[in-house]
């Protein structure tokens, strides 16, 4: 079976308190794009589980890749599962705040569900998920979600119509970002205006109502990262953000032209223009 594990953006976030368990609180809008791994995952030969990762080089040994901490976390879960070779071509870049590792696995629990015919309803897929990263549960439903809590609590039907505009996604290669990194510098505080009003508003208001807390300490260590965002406002950009934790940053554009002339200006970063939002992925 082979899946399109795809990256996701966020719309605003706030990062409200830090937790008792030392996670943090937070409030954002997920929205799917199409910038997309390849996962293939098949009834294994052998007796043992393996990962073969093709594509974009991945630094940590395949026991300790998200992938094969959702096929231990599905095992353990149901009580065991056949083994699987599963092959994984990496295209969204790590480090990105782009969630590419936590779609892989929350994609991997889908594949898994369907070759071992399993019948798991996706809320009992979206429990395990949630087992392996904060932000696998949005994957396995993959619609605009309000993510609050440590960013696995949920809410779907929110009305965001992005069909009829472009993202531009950029990321610096010189520029990562680790998630433990990106919260060690924050201090929480509670927002102004809460995300899910926030995201009400017309798309041309979002750069005045919306903020990513994470650029506050982002920016000053990797200003480069800050550059990028510059540049997409400069192009024309409707409004842009840095996605997640960082360091991607993206801007949304009323058409594709203007997406492909910012782009030129972007050379020293990874690109990627499409849609986002309201996707069939």
């Amino acid at each position: 079976m082979i899946l399109y594990p795809n990256a996701k953006i966020n719309l605003g976030l706030n990062i409200v308190a830090k937790r008792p368990d030392g996670y943090h609180d937070i409030e954002t809008v997920m929205v799917a794009t199409d910038w997309r791994d390849i996962l293939e995952i098949v009834p294994a030969a052998g007796p043992d589980t393996t990962l073969t990762t093709y594509g974009r080089p991945v630094d940590c040994p395949p026991e300790k890749n998200l992938v094969m901490k959702a096929y231990r976390a599905l095992a353990d879960t149901i009580g065991g599962l056949p083994p699987a070779e599963i092959y994984l071509e990496k295209v969204i870049p790590d480090g990105a705040g782009l969630g590419g590792g936590s779609a892989d696995a929350a994609f991997t629990l889908l594949g898994l569900n369907e070759v071992f015919n399993l019948g798991l309803p996706e809320d009992a897929l979206a429990k395990v998920a949630a087992a392996v990263g904060a932000d696998c549960p949005f994957f396995i439903y993959n619609r605009p979600a309000l993510c609050t809590g440590t960013g696995t609590d949920l809410t779907h039907g929110l009305k965001i119509d992005l069909a009829d505009r472009t993202v531009l996604i950029a990321k610096p290669r010189v520029a990562a970002v680790s998630t433990k990194e990106a919260y060690a510098g924050v201090v929480p505080s509670p927002a102004p205006l809460a995300v899910a009003e926030a995201i009400a508003a017309p798309v041309e208001n979002w750069h005045r109502c919306m903020h990513n807390d994470f650029e506050d300490s982002i920016f000053p260590k990797l200003p480069e990262v800050k550059t990028v965002k510059d540049r997409l406002y400069a192009a024309g950009a409707t409004y842009a953000s840095m996605s997640g934790s960082g360091a991607a940053v993206f801007g949304i554009f009323d058409d594709a032209k203007m997406a492909h002339i910012a782009a030129e200006g972007l050379t020293d970063c990874d690109i990627h223009i499409g849609k986002v939002g309201n996707l069939n992925v």
